[in-house]
C-alpha cells in the first residue's frame, strides 16, 4: 500500500504521463533456476493490460521499497515490470562477484521470460549504475526479443573508471564495497553508523597497506576488492570476461543514455556513445549538472526512460525529443540540445604562464614552478566525481589552493562569455625528483568575490617505462580530465590547478614503484612544473563560438 502511495506521488511530482495500468499485481519471491543450478529471486508488477511489454531490471541493491516504488511506477506506465536480484544479493543464491556472472544470469532470465504466458516477444532494460553494466553483459545475446535499452550513469565497462589516468579509484571503490557489505546490515545499525560519519570507512580509506583496507573499512576482507588490488595491470587476464565494450556495437536494440558532469563513469559512457554512434545505432544522450546518485539524476532517468521504452517498446514516438542529444551548460548556460556529442568546437590551448598566470599566448622563458608531494600528508581530493552524492559536485576550492602542495596559474578578467564544451586535455611538462608521481590537473571558474569552483578536472599515474623522459629529464605528461559543457561569464577567470594527487579519491602515490595492494613506504618528492618556450605545458579547451 505505501509503495503503490509513493508511486503514484512520484509520477506526479515527476510529471509522467498518465497512468496506463490502474490495478497492479505484485509477486514477490519468485525462484527460478539458472543454469547451475542457483536461485535467482525475482518480483513481478503486472500491470491491468493486454500485450503489455516487459522492463528488466537486474540489481544487486535489493528489491525493498525503493525499488518498490519504482516497480509499481513503471507498471503504471504499461509494462509488466522484472526485479531480479543479482546472484549472492538479497536472497538470491550464490555469490556476488561484480561481472562475472551477469551475462550468463540475464540470458537464463531472458529464457525465463519467453516461458512466461504474460510475455509478448519483446522486452527492454532500465537501470542506473551496475544495474546498468548488467545491461550491456546480456545485451550483444539477446537477441530480437531485446527492444531498448536506459543506461543511467553507466558504462559498458568498469576496469577504465576503477584505474582511472593508470591510479587507483580508491575512495570509489571502497565506499561501493562497503555500501554492497552494508546492505545486509540491520536498518537501525546501518542508520547509526550512517550517523557517526563511517568511521570505518573513513579510516580504510586512509590505511595502509591498501590490502587491509577493506577490513578496516567493513570488518572483513572483500573478495572483489582484493582481486581488484592484484588484477590492476592493463592486460589482466581477470577482466577478460568482466568487460563487454568489445561487443556493443553488436546490440542493435536503441539505446537511450542518462548522465551527469560529475559521474564517475562519464568518460567510459561518452566512450560508449561514441563506438554506438560511429556503427550507426543511433543513441540519444542526456548529460545534467548531476552526481552519481543524486535525486536530479534519478528523476531525469525515470522521465527520460519511461519516454524512451514507451516509444520503442510501445510504438510511442511522441514523448521523444527531437534532438538525440541533451546537455546542460554549466555556469548559467542552461540547456542545449544537439545533433551529436561532441558539437564542433575550435580547440585553445590556455598554457600555464610565469608568475601564475593561464593565457593562450605562448609563454616567455621562465624558471619552473616548484611544489613538493608528500604521500604521508597526501593532497586531499575536493569534490568533484565521487560515488557519494553528497560529497561530489562543485565546491569551493579555496582551501585546498591555499596548500603549499598545489599550484594554481589564473586567467585575466573575462571581458565576454567563453563556453568550453567538450573534451578536455592538458599537457604538463614536469620534472620530478622521484620516477614515480602523479599529476592531477583541475578546471576551475573563479567568480567576481574570488571563489574558486571546479568544472572538471583529472590524474595521470606516470611511470618510468610508459612516460619517456628528455635529456633535461623533463617528462610531458597528457592528462585526460572529465569532458565539459560549462560557461565562464563575463567578469569571471579560468583556473588551473595542478598537484601531485587527489586522495582518497585516487589512491596516493607512494613514490617507490611497489605494488599497489601492498606498498607501505611513503617517500616524498619534489616536482617542477615547466612552462616556457621549449617546455609549454597547457590545457586545451573546446571553445564554442559566441551564438
Amino acid at each position: 500500500m505505501i509503495s503503490a502511495l509513493a508511486a503514484g506521488l512520484a509520477a506526479r511530482l515527476l510529471r509522467l504521463p498518465r497512468e496506463r495500468g490502474r490495478r497492479i499485481v505484485h509477486r514477490a519471491g519468485l525462484r527460478f533456476r539458472a543454469r547451475d543450478g542457483v536461485k535467482l529471486l525475482t518480483d513481478h508488477y503486472a500491470p491491468d493490460l493486454p500485450a503489455a511489454p516487459t522492463v528488466l531490471i537486474r540489481t544487486p541493491y535489493g528489491r525493498g521499497l525503493p525499488t518498490r516504488i519504482l516497480g509499481r511506477l513503471l507498471a503504471g506506465q504499461g509494462f509488466h515490470v522484472v526485479v531480479q536480484s543479482c546472484r549472492g544479493t538479497f536472497g538470491s543464491g550464490g555469490v556476488f562477484e561484480p561481472f562475472a556472472h551477469e551475462r550468463a544470469d540475464g540470458l537464463d532470465t531472458v529464457d525465463w521470460l519467453r516461458r512466461q504466458r504474460w510475455y509478448t516477444g519483446g522486452f527492454g532494460m532500465f537501470g542506473i549504475s551496475y544495474q546498468g553494466f548488467v545491461q550491456w553483459a546480456l545485451a550483444p545475446d539477446a537477441g530480437p526479443d531485446l527492444r531498448a535499452m536506459v543506461a543511467v550513469a553507466a558504462a559498458s565497462t568498469s576496469r577504465d573508471s576503477t584505474y582511472a589516468g593508470g591510479a587507483f579509484s580508491l575512495d570509489s571503490v571502497l565506499t561501493w564495497a562497503e555500501l554492497i557489505q552494508a546492505q545486509q546490515v540491520p536498518w537501525l545499525a546501518r542508520q547509526v553508523e550512517l550517523k557517526r560519519g563511517q568511521p570505518g570507512l573513513v579510516a580504510g580509506l586512509a590505511h595502509l597497506p591498501l590490502a587491509e583496507a577493506d577490513r578496516i573499512a567493513t570488518g572483513a576482507p572483500v573478495p572483489f576488492f582484493q582481486d581488484w588490488l592484484r588484477h590492476h595491470r592493463p592486460r589482466a587476464t581477470y577482466w577478460h570476461d568482466r568487460v563487454f565494450d568489445a561487443r556493443i556495437t553488436e546490440v542493435a536494440a536503441p539505446v537511450g543514455m542518462v548522465t551527469g558532469w560529475h559521474d564517475i563513469f562519464l568518460p567510459a559512457q561518452l566512450a560508449d556513445y561514441a563506438r554506438l554512434r560511429a556503427a550507426g545505432r543511433g543513441p540519444y544522450l542526456t548529460v545534467g549538472p548531476w552526481t552519481h546518485g543524486s535525486p536530479g539524476l534519478f528523476a531525469a532517468a525515470v522521465r527520460e526512460g519511461v519516454a524512451w521504452l514507451r516509444a520503442h517498446l510501445a510504438g510511442e514516438p511522441a514523448g521523444l525529443r527531437a534532438a538525440p542529444v541533451r546537455v546542460h551548460v554549466g555556469g548559467g548556460g542552461g540547456w542545449r540540445d544537439l545533433p551529436r556529442w561532441p558539437p564542433p568546437a575550435t580547440p585553445v590551448a590556455w598554457h600555464l604562464q610565469p608568475g601564475g598566470g593561464l593565457d593562450p599566448a605562448v609563454p616567455p622563458p621562465s624558471a619552473p614552478d616548484r611544489f613538493r608531494y608528500d604521500p604521508s600528508d597526501p593532497t586531499p581530493s575536493s569534490g568533484g566525481p565521487l560515488l557519494v552524492a553528497q560529497r561530489a559536485g562543485t565546491v569551493d576550492n579555496r582551501a585546498l589552493e591555499a596548500r603549499p602542495d598545489v599550484l594554481t596559474y589564473t586567467g585575466a578578467v573575462l571581458r565576454a562569455p567563453v563556453e568550453v564544451v567538450g573534451p578536455v586535455a592538458a599537457e604538463i611538462r614536469v620534472r620530478g625528483e622521484l620516477p614515480y608521481f602523479d599529476v592531477f590537473v583541475r578546471l576551475c571558474d573563479v567568480d567576481r568575490r574570488g571563489r574558486s569552483r571546479n568544472v572538471c578536472d583529472g590524474l595521470v599515474r606516470v611511470l618510468p617505462d610508459l612516460f619517456p623522459t628528455s635529456d633535461d629529464g623533463v617528462v610531458a605528461v597528457p592528462v585526460t580530465l572529465w569532458p565539459t559543457a560549462y560557461r565562464f561569464a563575463t567578469g569571471h577567470r579560468l583556473r588551473v590547478q595542478v598537484s601531485g594527487g587527489a586522495h582518497p579519491r585516487y589512491a596516493r602515490n607512494p613514490g617507490t614503484g611497489e605494488p599497489l595492494g601492498t606498498a607501505v613506504v611513503l617517500r616524498a618528492g619534489d616536482r617542477e612544473i615547466h612552462h616556457d618556450p621549449e617546455h609549454p605545458s597547457a590545457v586545451l579547451l573546446p571553445i564554442l563560438e559566441p551564438r
